[in-house]
């Protein structure tokens, strides 16, 4: 097996599809450093315990999350015309005139995702623009995000922050609340901190941050909007994209509620919560007729 091959792990029962980002020579054999396909983990593995797929193969698993993903998309598209329809036939019906719906417009919050792993960021950039958010994206390091970040927020002026990447607990962890048993938590929350120190309005700058299996509680109480793992599980890849998407576009005189925020994660409330944040969407009327 080779970099880049694509990989399931037998004593996982072939759960997760990954890619093999690197090999290491031990006395007892190769060591194999995997990256999951869709869910953001980290992992060594022994050869022994690897099974090559094609690929164009996906596992059942895999096959869920497509599914879950396509089906999110489509919902979120569809609510969304439906909202602005009803929208622009308020805003006609106000004026007192049959006005072309097309004189409403809107502008969702604007985001800036901060990641320390470019391909999944490249994954979730396309999907921001599937769903017409404007998004900018950045690699960079876990350890190296709360050195950047404001610097990067100042000259984005985001409306919305993603901070993810890997994070992971250690193995055979029983004390869920000590900082020191997780792989980048510490770094998301001096992250955090950071925007929080920057600007403490929680609907002013909302923050998303943390990966698979991040410490919750400590990300939310250094300031964050949303964070995760609550379970301790791995999050997809594009759920810090649904997230934003719900928070992008609700209209600013709404909160939005926790559940609506996740109802089209892949991770459900297992892998995200947080707290109740006002929308970042801002009708205008009348729209430019040179626009």
């Amino acid at each position: 097996m080779e970099v880049g091959d694509i990989v399931v792990r037998k004593s996982y029962g072939k759960d997760i599809t990954f890619r093999i980002i690197d090999i290491k020579y031990t006395g007892d054999g190769y060591i194999y450093t995997l990256k999951g396909i869709n869910l953001r983990i980290i992992a060594d593995s022994s050869a022994d315990d690897l099974e090559l797929i094609s690929e164009g193969k996906c596992t059942q698993y895999e096959q869920v999350f497509s599914r879950k993903i396509n089906t999110s998309i489509k919902k979120i598209l569809i609510n969304r015309s439906d909202i602005k329809n009803y929208t622009r036939s308020v805003v006609t019906r106000s004026a007192g005139v049959n006005e072309k719906k097309e004189l409403a417009f809107g502008r969702p919050g604007k985001i800036l995702h901060v990641d320390g792993d470019a391909e999944y960021l490249d994954v979730c950039l396309k999907v921001y623009k599937q769903l017409a958010l404007e998004a900018v994206g950045k690699v960079i390091a876990e350890k190296d995000q709360p050195k950047q970040v404001l610097d990067i927020v100042k000259a984005v002026k985001p409306d919305i922050v993603v901070i993810t990447g890997h994070d992971a607990v250690a193995k055979g962890t029983k004390d869920y609340m000590d900082l020191k048993n997780y792989r980048n938590s510490k770094y998301f929350i001096e992250t955090v901190t950071e925007l929080r120190n920057y600007e403490p309005g929680y609907d002013n700058l909302v923050i998303f941050a943390g990966a698979c299996q991040s410490h919750y509680e400590a990300i939310l109480d250094a300031g964050a909007n949303f964070a995760s793992s609550p379970s301790r599980v791995l999050i997809h890849c594009l759920d810090p994209v649904f997230v934003c998407e719900k928070v992008a576009y609700t209209n600013i005189e709404k909160v939005v509620a926790i559940k609506e925020a996740l109802e089209n994660t892949i991770s459900g409330s297992k892998g995200i919560g947080g707290l109740q944040t006002r929308g970042k969407y801002r009708e205008g009327f009348p729209k430019s007729q040179y626009s």
